[in-house]
């Protein structure tokens, strides 16, 4: 498939959502797309370029926000270099390569730190940002189709085994030249000490603990982060099964044999039955750190909790006093002593990069339902909140109580604009995979999976769906489905496989 990044023609390669019910999100969801194109970056001499800056700083490539920002670009793959950004980071981390000087734009805003006219060294800013290279490629691999690049990525270069292993031998801090600032993640017999800025959740109070909290971020040194753990199970579960697609056995049992240990970890140690809840642990006495956090649904997203333990985080999600409520999947729960009504940041805010990891675990554990449920709040804040509040734009974070964006960290500001960025992953993933529930495309084994959601009126649908060589329409209208194709290939709908042909089908619902 030929790459066009930055075609001048780019949304004829968008989705198109069908919602009649809600024609209003359509403009938000071109809004994130603009801004998204907006974003892509072009500089000589980077190993991989254009790419995807994150909307936050110029003069910095952040893990994270690249890896989640591959999560919509995988919908226009052919214009948007979503996952192709990852290369920056493979290449400066275990290729040898390096990021070159940039001669700051005279009328660019953005180059934090740098002088207009003078040359800027890009850096990375936080290597030991939540692993999830692994998870996001499969998940792009499965977009592509593309069974070659894969073999390329697991034999050739082997970057994605060669990240974990790196996070598994990480005891002390690492500095390089090109890097912002040190890691702080260090593996441990049972898990993974970390810090708020590198783990993404940068002013959270989990670890909360006496002369360790500060109003900024607790930094408890004695804390085994469960999202680090998570993160690492599921690095090794997503390695295991690109081994799958390329059908390597051997491999892939090999990668998942270290997954099921995490796993087995995260049960033993990281469940507390008192309050039916995952926690952060102490490295030495593994007692539970008791701050309920969004942290704690990577134990879905990785696939390690207990189907029981799943339901009950589930039910968390909709309890009004902890995450559920008008606006749920919030980071802190509503219940916490810490908890802000503004926000500040991740005492409260609601992070679409998190919301979307949670809702994806709903989907692996069949609850598409609440996941329904919850998406179409977030997505219904997300607009209320573009059409009220001025500039009538996406935000970094969101209020988890009134129609506006979240606060600083102080409570004081809100948070940064136009971020698209992460934050286009709510009027895009999270519309078209759990609004509209096209939660799974595949192309090698050339299927379609969508939980429809059910009391819909009107249409309810996608066009111009593309993942491997398939473009294809998918729209409901009361029992009937009409699906066109330019390839054969299988729709499954609440559980029912219904087999497209090329041309227009029409089946009953």
């Amino acid at each position: 498939m030929s790459k066009n990044f930055g075609a001048p023609d780019w949304k004829a390669y968008l989705p198109i959502p069908v919602f009649e019910e809600h024609p209003e999100y359509e403009e938000l969801y071109n809004k994130a797309w603009e801004l998204a194109f907006d974003h892509i970056k072009d500089i000589p001499g980077m190993p991989q370029t254009p790419y995807m800056d994150e909307a936050f700083c110029a003069t910095q490539l952040w893990i994270w926000d690249t890896c989640f920002m591959s999560l919509f670009c995988k919908y226009a793959r052919e214009v948007f270099p979503g996952v192709e950004s990852l290369q920056n980071f493979y290449a400066l981390l275990y290729e040898g390569k390096h990021f070159p000087p940039v001669i700051v734009p005279e009328d660019e805003p953005g180059w934090t730190g740098a002088v207009p006219g003078e040359p800027f060294e890009i850096n990375l800013c936080i290597a030991d940002n939540p692993p999830l290279f692994a998870w996001v490629e499969y998940e792009n691999a499965l977009f592509s189709g593309d069974k070659e690049s894969v073999k390329e990525l697991l034999y050739e270069r082997g970057v994605l085994q060669k990240h974990y292993d790196w996070i598994e031998n990480l005891h002390e801090p690492v500095k390089m030249d090109s890097w912002l600032v040190p890691t702080f993640l260090t593996a441990e017999t049972y898990g993974y000490k970390w810090e708020g800025g590198s783990s993404g959740m940068d002013n959270t109070p989990r670890g909360r603990t006496g002369e360790h909290a500060t109003e900024e971020r607790p930094n408890n040194p004695d804390m085994l982060w469960l999202d680090a753990l998570c993160q690492q199970a599921l690095s090794a579960h997503m390695i295991a099964k690109l081994y799958g697609i390329v059908g390597d056995e051997r491999e892939k049992e090999r990668w998942n044999q270290k997954y099921e240990e995490k796993k087995r970890i995260i049960n033993d140690l990281y469940w507390d039955d008192q309050d039916q809840f995952y926690y952060d642990i102490d490295c030495g006495t593994h007692e539970f750190y008791r701050v309920m956090t969004i942290a704690s649904y990577w134990t879905m997203t990785s696939e390690t909790a207990g189907r029981e333990r799943a339901k009950k985080l589930v039910e968390r999600a909709s309890d009004p006093k902890t995450f559920g409520g008008a606006v749920p999947l919030v980071s802190l729960s509503r219940s916490d002593s810490d908890y802000s009504p503004d926000g500040k940041y991740w005492r409260g805010s609601m992070w679409l990069p998190a919301a979307y990891a949670a809702l994806k675990g709903f989907a692996l554990y069949g609850y598409f339902d609440a996941a329904h449920t919850a998406a179409a709040k977030i997505l219904e804040h997300m607009y209320r909140t573009y059409i009220d509040y001025t500039p009538h734009t996406i935000w970094e974070c969101y209020s988890p109580e009134e129609h506006k964006p979240g606060t600083q960290t102080q409570g004081e500001t809100v948070v940064r604009k136009d971020f698209c960025g992460w934050s286009a992953l709510g009027p895009i993933s999270i519309y078209l995979e759990f609004v509209l529930g096209f939660h799974t495309a595949d192309a090698f084994t050339k299927t379609v999976q969508w939980a429809m959601p059910g009391g819909v009126s009107g249409k309810i649908g996608i066009r111009n769906l593309r993942f491997g060589t398939i473009t294809t329409d998918i729209v409901a209208d009361g029992n009937v489905c009409t699906a066109v194709s330019n390839e054969a290939y299988t729709l499954e709908i609440n559980g029912r496989r219904f087999e497209v042909a090329p041309g227009e089908n029409h089946f009953s619902l």
